[in-house]
């Protein structure tokens, strides 16, 4: 056989492999940032939104815009026949790639003439809807690595960080399917259209979603629409970014004598919904930041997602609701990354300090009495207790904080590093080998 196997193994244009535009240098690991923190009380006033402009690809944040996971190959053909032919062209000349070693193996070139076809087994593919969590790769669950070494197809959203789909097998098919308010690479029916598409070709897929898949994660949407065209699909939790960051910063959710429920709310709605509500259907809300104010009091931490358009509305009306103006409160971009940055303000001021640091999305808001509590509350007393910020009248006061105030996990995670040595041991097995008793995912 003159052609090597090693190149035998086709490739499609949006292989991740195959259109990246970063190399060996992805694979790098990034250096420690030392935490860094700016006081500030005001600062120049921005007159523009919280958000950049909904119809522009760079809301991508800054630091990833060169990455080719998110590049425009990385969705894939836009047509969906065109995308599932592609995959099973690449499945098939696998599948060929793979009988031919085999043949060589055992000495018999004539099993090397007819691999199996992957469309053989219609309607046996698995679903798996993965939470990857906030985006810092050492808080990712074991069975969650493992799914991502054994998957025929990855599909993964904007939230999850390049760190950890560095981590995807290389046999693996990923495409880009991400969302964000304004800009969608694919529509939430797209998306399940290629699901049903690919698990009906016998394909284990890997849904990957940053956080928890079932926590302002569409992944209730995206199962019930599998399982009403006969697919099984399994959920595997993620940490959620409320206690992810949470407890990265020391901020506890519910502390006795301080906060005794937790709230997680959402800073925007699903389109329609103020229609819908308005009509008595749905489930009633038709407006994120009343349904939040209503939610709130005193004694309970508000985790708000996705909350950076909608915050200076929600300010005013917990303000206006009763809350003190210097309830303590912190918004974190890319928390738990190591291009954190967060700050520290106080209810009243929060909005217009998200703005003149200029935070993007995705950020996570916390407010109430318990962010006091962290040991990066930046407002201390002689003996070193935490109290309020001092008030000014005229500028907001806040402080900025950035880098990770932890470890920085990734460098745990280069390629032939020990750690993702030792995980890819534990992970799959041998072609064709069973799971191990008790293991759901299936042996590739």
């Amino acid at each position: 056989m003159a052609q090597s196997l090693a190149t035998m193994r086709a490739a499609p244009s949006f292989d991740r492999r195959a259109c990246s535009s970063l190399g060996a240098s992805s694979r790098t690991a990034p250096a420690t940032i030392t935490a860094m923190r700016t006081t500030g009380r005001g600062g120049t006033r921005r007159s523009g939104p919280l958000r950049a402009a909904a119809n522009d690809r760079e809301r991508v944040p800054d630091q990833d815009k060169n990455s080719h996971y998110y590049s425009e190959s990385a969705a894939g053909p836009p047509e969906l026949d065109t995308l599932l032919d592609v995959y099973l062209a690449k499945t098939r000349a696998n599948a060929a790639a793979d009988a031919a070693r085999s043949a060589l193996e055992h000495d018999d070139p004539s099993t090397s003439s007819s691999p199996s076809s992957p469309s053989a087994a219609p309607n046996t593919g698995k679903v798996y809807l993965i939470g990857t969590g906030p985006g810092d790769p050492g808080l990712l669950t074991l069975k969650a690595y493992h799914l991502m070494q054994t998957a025929d197809v990855v599909l993964y959203d904007r939230l999850v960080s390049p760190q950890i789909l560095n981590l995807v097998s290389k046999d693996s098919t990923m495409l880009y399917v991400g969302k964000q308010s304004g800009y969608h690479t694919r529509t939430q029916d797209e998306i399940e259209a290629m699901m049903l598409a690919f698990a009906a070709n016998g394909a284990t897929i890997v849904r990957l979603k940053g956080g928890d898949p079932l926590v302002f994660g569409r992944g209730g949407e995206e199962m019930e629409a599998l399982a009403a065209n006969g697919h099984e699909v399994r959920i595997v939790p993620g940490i959620t970014a409320a206690a992810g960051v949470g407890s990265e910063l020391g901020i506890p959710l519910t502390h006795r004598g301080v906060a005794t429920s937790v709230r997680l709310l959402t800073g925007h709605l699903r389109e329609g919904a103020a229609a819908e509500a308005s009509d008595g259907k749905g489930n009633g809300v038709g407006d994120a930041v009343d349904f939040a104010v209503t939610s709130a009091d005193l004694d309970t931490t508000l985790v708000v997602y996705m909350g950076l358009g909608t915050l200076p509305r929600l300010a005013q009306k917990l303000v206006d609701s009763g809350f003190p103006m210097d309830t303590p409160a912190v918004a974190v971009e890319r928390g738990t990354t190591v291009r954190e940055r967060r700050v520290f303000s106080t209810i009243a001021d929060l909005p217009e300090s998200v703005v003149t640091c200029g935070l993007k999305s995705p950020t996570l808001l916390i407010v109430g009495a318990t962010v006091r509590l962290s040991p990066w509350w930046p407002w201390r007393d002689e003996a070193g207790d935490a109290v309020s910020p001092p008030a000014d009248s005229n500028t907001a006061v806040y402080d900025l904080q950035e880098g990770l105030p932890s470890e920085d996990t990734s460098a745990w995670f280069v390629e032939n590093s020990g750690s993702l040595r030792k995980l890819r041991e534990m992970g799959p097995g041998k072609k064709g080998e069973p799971a191990e008793e008790g293991d759901l995912s299936p042996a590739r």
